[in-house]
């Protein structure tokens, strides 16, 4: 049997946080190893060596009697239990089926961080897609109603997109990081941010997020009038169901669909799939439906972690199940293709 792999224990903490966010684990668990990680960057080598010669590592902020142990494998030249057994656990491969269609995504179009309800710093995010194999990450915060996830103002926004530029200008071509927003569509069917904001973002994805319960004929006005609205690329989640997790369940809204993805083929907007299993959405009948209509597909993660980027395997493989062409899923065109689409709205 071959002996585990050797790992920095830097990379060690991260792995296990990604794992465990992958597999959707309880924040403060993963919390743990994220918090590890930053005061390994900010300790040196030698005096981490020390302290795990002197078993004192856990006086360190942030370190507690797993990350501790963690660390001091990976200093011994171990792969750490914690590691293998989070693996182990919870395998690379979480579905059946979509392996074709998720080596052909070259990014992933919805993504939070922590400037709104997501769990990590950008740039965490971007290592986490670029080791993923993606070519761009659509960095899609939320707007500014939606205030329970602290949705970005138009000040906060601007400031985002400075950290944006100076980050492609750190990778210096290597991997993107493409400006966008998750909007909320209002009940009116407006879009939750400004005309001059929403010109600046290279992707736009819409969404619903209040009054889901909204009856059918307003609910079809309001999707269809943020569909039209030429800034909008992506209709997110459309039926913003939940079918389980740590939210509960949710019943998915009531909207005449056949107008809504007539809409989206009619005005070039893509129906996303999203990735995560406690929404997977939309939901079999009208992902069949959205097909049939012509329309353009994304498959997304709407990931809140760097863990969660790797739910697209679950996206993937419903588009493998429903026989999506590939060429009609725009996150499997280059970026320059993609941005050249989202911008000719």
């Amino acid at each position: 049997m071959a002996e585990p792999q050797q790992i920095e224990p830097v990379d060690a903490l991260r792995r296990i946080a990604f794992v465990l966010e992958r597999a959707r684990a309880g924040e403060y668990r993963v919390k743990a190893f994220r918090q590890a990680v930053a005061t390994v960057i900010a300790t040196p080598r030698d005096e981490l060596e020390q302290r795990a010669a002197a078993g004192t590592l856990a006086e360190l902020p942030g370190i507690g009697k797993s990350t501790e142990a963690v660390i001091a494998q990976a200093l011994n030249g171990q792969r750490p239990d914690y590691l293998q057994t989070v693996e182990a656990k919870y395998p690379d491969r979480m579905v059946e089926g979509g392996e074709q269609v998720r080596a052909a995504l070259r990014g992933d179009c919805h993504s939070h961080s922590d400037w709104s309800d997501g769990g990590s710093p950008i740039p965490e995010m971007v290592a986490s897609a670029m080791e993923l194999g993606h070519d761009y990450l659509v960095l899609t915060d939320h707007s500014p109603r939606l205030r329970v996830a602290n949705g970005l103002s138009a000040a906060r926004l601007t400031e985002q997109l400075g950290v944006v530029d100076a980050i492609n200008t750190h990778l210096d071509g290597s991997f993107t990081l493409l400006k966008g927003i998750e909007v909320d569509i209002l009940d009116d069917g407006g879009l939750d941010q400004s005309e001059e904001m929403l010109d600046q973002l290279d992707v736009r994805v819409a969404s619903v997020h209040s009054k889901l319960a909204m009856a059918s004929a307003p609910m079809t006005r309001r999707m269809i009038g943020a569909i039209k609205n030429p800034r909008t690329n992506i209709l997110g989640h459309c039926t913003g169901r939940l079918t389980g997790g740590s939210r509960g369940t949710r019943g998915q809204s009531s909207f005449d669909a056949a107008a809504v993805f007539a809409a989206c083929a009619e005005h070039d907007v893509a129906v996303e799939i999203n990735s995560r299993p406690e929404r997977c959405d939309p939901p079999d009948d009208l992902l069949a439906q959205a097909r049939d209509a012509g329309c353009l597909f994304s498959i997304d993660s709407d990931a809140h972690a760097p863990g969660q980027l790797d739910l697209q395997q679950f996206g993937a493989a419903r588009a493998e199940q429903f026989d999506l062409p590939l060429d009609r899923i725009v996150n499997t065109w280059p970026k320059e293709r993609l941005l050249e689409w989202a911008a000719r709205r």
